[in-house]
């Protein structure tokens, strides 16, 4: 066989062993229309290739590709090679410091090795594509290892955190997840000095450092449904809460889920809304433009504050506006 065969071979070798945890040598023997021989020589070349190909004899045993020291090369079908250059693209404008330029790298790689008919697929995507890059906080890559760490091994975490009235405070928690908005990154933790759970932001976070010690994982409420409760009302001074006459993904297409928590309502067609602010005139203003059908719940200085706005609006119309039918 030649070494064009030989190569393609030991890939189609690797692509099987990607698909399922385990294989004997006769299925991949079988599979490749090979020998037994044949298999062992090639699992041989994938090995020099960095790839950690485990054998285990016996009933039972036979090959599983797991994890070794070094990244090797990654084998790519096609949609994995297009899905890949688009999040990588879309990566590029992240808020992880540093991330934008590894994948601005890494895009540059895998775009060098690509077919051209794939080329020109995800360079269709690319050209269809803008990101919108918000007011996000960058995080340091390595902050996010940490703690990402922790998380997996269960292990307390200390560091000093910047309260919102900009006061430093020593913190240990026991951390479950991070949480990802649009413009932010949050933990979710256990504050073993406050016995409770608490969301904390990342940039206010100072010399982060897990501990040795090891904890036993809690029972936690669902970390995404806790943070986003966490950012749309713990920070400001007044929550409103409102019944909204539409379906709650219509509500929700227009209501980032940092900004607003938008929950199915007992009665059929509407759904309730509960959002943060500082200013109810603000809160008002932003609510009517929804433009559903509304009713206040709380607090009472938010329906005084849509009455103003509506007679403001009313006055601002004049005396000739067109109200509707009488």
């Amino acid at each position: 066989m030649t070494v064009e065969g030989t190569t393609e071979r030991v890939l189609r070798l690797l692509a099987l062993l990607q698909r399922r945890p385990s294989w004997t040598a006769t299925e991949l023997a079988a599979e490749l229309r090979v020998t037994d021989r044949s298999i062992r020589r090639d699992v041989e070349r994938l090995r020099a290739l960095g790839y950690p190909v485990h054998a285990a004899a016996g009933v039972g045993g036979g090959y599983q590709l797991g994890a070794g020291t070094r990244l090797p090369p990654l084998l790519l079908d096609d949609e994995e090679a297009i899905a890949t250059a688009v999040s990588l693209r879309l990566a590029s404008g992240g808020t992880v410091a540093g991330a934008g330029e590894a994948a601005l790298r890494a895009l540059a790689k895998l775009d060098q090795v690509m077919p051209p008919r794939l080329r020109a697929e995800v360079g269709a995507v690319h050209g269809a594509m803008d990101t919108l890059v918000g007011p996000g906080i960058e995080i340091d890559h390595e902050l996010l290892v940490t703690l990402a760490r922790a998380c997996r091994d269960a292990v307390r975490v200390r560091f000093g955190y910047a309260a919102r009235d900009g006061e430093p405070r020593e913190r240990t928690v026991e951390p479950v997840r991070l949480v990802a908005t649009a413009r932010r990154w949050y933990l979710m933790a256990w504050d073993v000095d406050r016995d409770d759970w608490r969301t904390f932001r990342l940039d206010r976070m100072r010399d982060v450092t897990a501990t040795t010690w090891r904890f036993r994982p809690r029972n936690h409420p669902d970390p995404a449904a806790y943070v986003q409760r966490s950012v749309t009302e713990s920070p400001y001074r007044h929550h409103a809460r409102v019944r909204l006459r539409a379906h709650p993904d219509q509500v929700r297409d227009r209501i980032p889920p940092q900004v607003g928590r938008v929950e199915a309502d007992d009665e059929d067609g509407w759904c309730l809304l509960t959002a943060g602010g500082d200013d109810l005139n603000w809160l008002a203003v932003h609510i009517a433009a929804l433009g559903f059908e509304t009713q206040i719940l709380d607090p009472p200085g938010l329906r005084e504050a849509a009455a103003r706005l509506a007679r403001n609006l009313t006055a601002a119309a004049g005396p000739d506006a067109d109200t509707g039918p009488a």
